[in-house]
């Protein structure tokens, strides 16, 4: 079908575009501040231009046509473009009083704060950085409820399901980026009975073990790789902060795992002595997420740069600064 643009609402596309995101109707108003009969008429008008259903009732959702879904990745970068051109100058740092909230476990923070916070002592001393803990591997919630304007961490399980359901031609309302790399390594107090000599498997395993776990869980993605090996540790304690672990293990027995940049940011290293971990574990991708609403900002642009060169100081040989798919 033809479509006549001397009469075509390209408020329609904004429309169109928050549904396919959201794969909602009630979440798409609230984007765009409308309400939800008005969603629902703007769908009914571009289906009657484009002769197409372009959703389907889905559960508690929609679902996009395949005809919706071939439109949608045309429709969003026009619409990116579109504000980038027509808004350039709505972000100044030097004057912005922008505040900005950001949830990390305290070990990321240790990283990655100091920096942030030199950029904005230079760059724009009117903005406010306010940092929650972490509670979470899957900080999506937090985020769809603007709990948090970015989440910062180790993520596998929720960048998996990302990039999964972009290659299936799923709508993802979240984008991510990668700051850096990390490597895990097993840490006990100077003078443990294991500090001497190498590290195996199976003294590991003997060995009673401090988590640091947001949830209290007993269980974290080094027992899924013991699990793998067909072995198992006993974790007799669980914190849920990195300093805290260290702290404890300084003054105990337990071993506990570890960011190997973040021992050296505790002020207590040199109570500890570092392990390599006795069994192949991959190395740790540390990556900001956000909701693809906030994105289009100038000042959620501002911030996601000041942290990749917040990142790139103190991770100079492991910043990648790539767009994860998704």
């Amino acid at each position: 079908m033809d479509v006549n643009f001397r009469t075509f609402d390209l408020n329609l596309l904004r429309v169109f575009d928050e549904v396919i995101a959201e794969r909602n109707l009630t979440r798409a108003a609230r984007n765009l501040s409308i309400t939800q009969p008005a969603v629902s008429n703007a769908l009914r008008r571009l289906r009657e231009v484009l002769g197409d259903e372009l959703v389907r009732r889905s559960g508690a959702g929609v679902e996009p046509t395949p005809r919706a879904l071939a439109l949608w990745p045309t429709v969003r970068d026009a619409l990116r473009q579109l504000q980038h051109t027509l808004a350039p100058g709505e972000f100044d740092a030097a004057t912005a009083d922008t505040t900005f909230l950001l949830a990390m476990a305290d070990a990321t923070a240790a990283e990655l704060i100091p920096g942030l916070v030199r950029i904005v002592e230079k760059e724009a001393p009117a903005i406010s950085l306010r940092v929650l803990p972490l509670t979470t591997r899957d900080p999506r919630r937090m985020l769809e409820q603007e709990e948090v304007d970015m989440a910062i961490g180790y993520f596998p399980a929720v960048i998996a399901s990302l990039a999964a359901r972009g290659q299936s031609g799923v709508g993802v309302a979240f984008e991510t980026q990668r700051l850096y790399l990390g490597q895990y390594v097993c840490v006990m107090r100077r003078g443990h009975p294991l500090a001497n000599s190498p590290l195996t498997l199976d003294d590991y395993c003997a060995a009673r073990h401090l988590l640091v776990s947001f949830s209290g869980r007993p269980y974290g993605f080094i027992d899924q790789t013991l699990g793998a090996l067909g072995r198992e540790r006993r974790i007799v304690v669980t914190v849920n902060q990195f300093f805290t672990a260290g702290r404890v293990v300084a003054n105990s027995d337990l071993l506990t795992v570890l960011p190997r940049h973040f021992v050296t940011v505790t002020g207590i290293d040199e109570q500890l002595v570092l392990r390599d971990l006795p069994f192949d574990q991959p190395m740790v991708h540390v990556d900001a997420i956000w909701h693809r609403r906030a994105q289009h900002g100038h000042a959620h642009e501002w911030l996601r740069t000041a942290l990749l060169r917040s990142a790139a100081a103190a991770f100079a040989d492991s910043v990648l600064g790539q767009k994860v798919p998704g």
